[in-house]
Parts: structure tokens; sequence; C-alpha cells
């Protein structure tokens, strides 16, 4: 960029600024300024394509939790989103990509959920069950905050129609269940090593319990319109939890 501003630019800049422009002084700072300029309409450009990626990521979860992956259509996307056709191919290859892209978001999405709030529960208490207590309490008020019914789980809505999705899209979406019980088989481990649970309890079990809770909460939510189910749930689990590790 330099050796073109000083070699080819410099009557120009000469006609444009004077001939103290033609300096090495000033042409080092003209092509600085010129490489400043490129720099920031390379990232205006990357913001505005990751703010049209972002927006269709958007629309489309929402259409395929109203409806489903089968029906939701590229074309209603690309007119809900205000891009043709070529944008939307821009962004993503093909439909499948788009369901990569779609899960990949919410599990990032729900994974950072969690760690905000049991990291938040953590500073409040540093007793680990107390600490996870205030965590579930955390996660039901965030439930109870919602005015509306929860739309729904789009890791569960692609669980139902998985003969849609390459073998990549089903893989990492089991990987996404199983981190929910990693995370919680790890706080009960440390749990269990100063509140010994009840004799027969399956830790596994017992961290599956809370997807497992979450997800029928969401439907019943959903049937009978009623938000409240959910953080009702994540309650009880709550003192389920409770019991298990107390006498």
């Amino acid at each position: 960029m330099v050796q073109n501003v000083q070699t080819g630019d410099s009557a120009r800049l000469a006609m444009a600024y004077g001939p103290s422009a033609t300096g090495p002084a000033a042409l080092r700072s003209t092509a600085t300024g010129l490489v400043v300029q490129l720099r920031m309409l390379d990232e205006h450009k990357a913001a505005k394509r990751g703010d049209t990626r972002e927006r269709l990521l958007a629309i489309a979860e929402g259409a395929v939790l109203a409806k489903g992956f089968a029906g939701t259509s590229i074309d209603e996307l690309i007119a809900a989103a205000g891009i043709t056709k070529s944008g939307f191919f821009y962004h993503f290859k093909d439909k499948a990509e788009l369901a990569k892209a779609l899960l990949l978001r919410y599990l990032e999405h729900d994974q950072q959920v969690l760690d905000e709030l049991f990291h938040r529960a953590d500073e409040l208490n540093e007793d680990p069950l107390h600490g996870f207590l205030v965590g579930l309490k955390l996660f039901a008020e965030m439930m109870a905050n919602m005015t509306e019914v929860h739309p729904g789980c789009l890791a569960a809505s692609f669980v139902y129609q998985d003969q849609l999705f390459n073998r990549e899209v089903r893989e990492l979406n089991a990987e996404g269940i199983l981190r929910w019980r990693r995370r919680f088989r790890d706080r009960f481990e440390v749990i269990a090593k100063t509140y010994p649970p009840r004799e027969g309890v399956n830790l596994d079990a017992l961290s599956d319990m809370a997807a497992t809770l979450i997800e029928g909460a969401l439907i019943l939510s959903r049937a009978l319109r009623d938000p409240k189910i959910p953080s009702q749930q994540v309650m009880l689990y709550r003192d389920f939890v409770r019991c298990v590790f107390t006498r």
C-alpha cells in the first residue's frame, strides 16, 4: 500500500495538497491514513455481514420453533431479512449449513446463560450444595420473569426432526445434551464430597433429570399457555436435589 502511494500517486497528491504532500513524510502519513480508512471500511463491512448473518439466524430460529425446520423455507427467511437469495447463500451454502449454525448459536447461548447464573450463585455462597441451590433459584427466577410462554427448545425441535439433518448436526445436538449432563454431574460430585447423597441415587440420572424436566416443562407451558410452569418445575427440582443430599 505504501509503495503504491509513493510511486503512483505523487502527481495527484501534489495537485491536491501542494508540492509538500509529495515528500517522504507526507507520503507515509497519507499512506497510513489510507490504510486506516481501508481497515475501518473492512471492519464496517465485516460488522454489516455479521449483523445480516445474526439477523438471519434469529429469524430462522423463530420460524423453526414456530413450525419446524422442514416447514421453514429459505424464501421466507430472505423475505423477512430483506435480502436477496444470493445474500443468503453468501452466509450459508445450503440449508444444512444453516441448521448447523443455528444449533451452534443456540448451544453457545445456552452455555453462556448457565455459566453466568451459576457463577453468580457461587459468588453468593461458597458452600457447594447451597451455591448450587442458589443457582437453581436464579434459573427459576429467570424463567419466571418471562411474561409470555417460552417459544421452546431448538435442540429438542431438532431431535424431533432428526431425519432432516446430517450426521454432524445430530452428533452436535447429542453433544449439547451430554454437556448438560456433565455440567450437573460435575457439580453433584463436588457436592457429594461434603454431602453424601442418599443411597442408590445415580448422579448421571439426577443430572439428566434437569434437562428432561426443563424440556417437559416447556412443552407443558406451551400446550397450556402457562408461562409459570417452567419456573415452578425448576423449584421442585431444587427441592428434590436438596432432599437427595441432606438428611
